[in-house]
């Protein structure tokens, strides 16, 4: 069986593609923060829950413990759960909205990552990814063609931004694992209001695809549904 931890799963991006994974034949384990809705999710979906915080350095370690003991191992991480952040104008943000949101969409991948790596090295096969956002984007950002031009959002993008970074970090110093952020696009989600052009099942498709790519796919890069992004 192929070992799936998923972050953020129970709604949205993170459920569809414990769904898809789990109809590929994976043992997923649906991490999500509140206790009531990760066992709902994970009893609709058929998987197995593990409730997880990512800001939460005690909750991160219990999870991965949970984990090594059910499982001995883990071949695929999906590090998905994330924030909007503070939903300020620019010059409004301060330092404190900038913490809460790397807190989530940063810091708690670099969590859970650090947390289960040895249960990746135990995979034969270990994949990781980062789920970022065409609106961490350098390029995307500053072309005025792009639909990312047009938003301007000081914690959020940015933290998309340092997300990809941080793959591409981890993608070095662990060659034996493939590490790559993905962009979904813009998917009707809790995150937006349900506002995005598309569906959950369009969005999770880039997602569900890199989580499948295995010893000889990619490693270090930054995707959507048509290929590599340039960030």
């Amino acid at each position: 069986m192929t070992a799936t931890l998923i972050t953020g799963a129970n709604k949205g991006l993170g459920f569809e593609t414990a769904r898809r994974l789990i109809e590929a034949g994976h043992t997923v384990y649906v991490g999500a923060r509140d206790a009531h809705h990760g066992r709902t999710a994970a009893e609709r979906l058929g998987a197995r829950f593990v409730q997880l915080d990512v800001t939460d350095e005690d909750s991160v370690k219990a999870a991965a413990e949970f984990v090594r003991a059910d499982a001995g191992r883990l071949d695929i991480l999906v590090n998905n759960a994330g924030i909007v952040g503070a939903r300020k104008p620019v010059g409004e943000v301060t330092g404190a909205d900038m913490t809460t949101t790397y807190d989530t969409n940063v810091f708690g991948v670099v969590r859970v990552t650090h947390a289960f790596l040895p249960l990746l090295e135990a995979s034969d096969a270990p994949v990781v990814v980062n789920v970022s956002s065409g609106l961490g984007s350098l390029a995307a950002c500053a072309d005025p063609s792009r639909v990312e031009f047009q938003v301007t959002v000081l914690d959020y993008n940015s933290s998309k931004t340092a997300l990809v970074m941080v793959t591409s970090q981890y993608a070095k110093a662990f060659p034996a694992i493939r590490f790559n952020a993905v962009d979904p696009g813009y998917t009707a989600t809790d995150l937006n209001g349900h506002q995005g052009t598309q569906t959950i099942e369009e969005g999770a498709e880039i997602i569900v695809r890199m989580a499948s790519i295995g010893a000889d796919g990619p490693t270090g890069g930054f995707f959507d549904k048509t290929g590599p992004v340039i960030w």
